[in-house]
């Protein structure tokens, strides 16, 4: 069985940078030990970098959240803690996504690269009610038969209840949660 685990956004300024939250920071051992495992089995890594640049404050996002984050090229925007050991692994992909959501056109490539006989997309990171859903979304919809899976364990949200209420949503999408509480 092909598998693919995707970390979103597991970046400097969301976990203890401009956007940290205490949650956060607790996730990192645990996506540390995932990625190693998915790797030792020969499964592919993919790891989605929210990016911004110096215009941000003028974009529909930066309007609605007026806090410079990820700004292309500084500390913020990089891999968060140990995470940074697989900036350059094999059967690792990175992806600098400009919104909450891999864009539709970018996600034809990536399937391109990835082969379509994936059958089983796992994902984890920050934040589950922005950007762990809008992922979940268009992999499920770029990957229709694949099983869909969100470790809840492996996710956060500055706001509990929203991870919560996100998760049920996963699950009303036929997305599988695993590891929740």
């Amino acid at each position: 069985m092909k598998k693919l685990l995707v970390v979103i956004d597991y970046q400097k300024d969301f976990v203890d940078g401009t956007l940290g939250f205490p949650k956060a920071v607790t996730l990192e051992q645990g996506i540390y030990d995932k990625v190693n495992k998915y790797l030792e089995n020969g499964d592919k890594v993919l790891f989605t970098y929210d990016t911004h640049y110096e215009n941000y404050l003028s974009t529909r996002e930066g309007r609605n959240l007026p806090v410079m984050h990820c700004i292309k090229d500084s500390e913020g925007h990089k891999l968060f803690g140990k995470l940074v050991d697989f900036a350059n692994a094999e059967n690792t992909l990175h992806y600098e996504k400009r919104g909450f959501g891999i864009a539709p056109e970018d996600m034809l490539k990536i399937a391109e690269e990835l082969g379509e006989d994936i059958e089983e997309i796992e994902l984890v990171g920050v934040v589950t009610n922005i950007c762990v859903i809008s992922n979940m979304v268009m992999f499920q919809s770029q990957f229709r038969d694949a099983d869909v899976i969100v470790d809840a364990s492996l996710c956060a949200s500055f706001d509990d209840l929203l991870h919560e209420k996100t998760l049920d949503v996963v699950e009303g999408l036929q997305g599988k949660v695993i590891n929740r509480k």
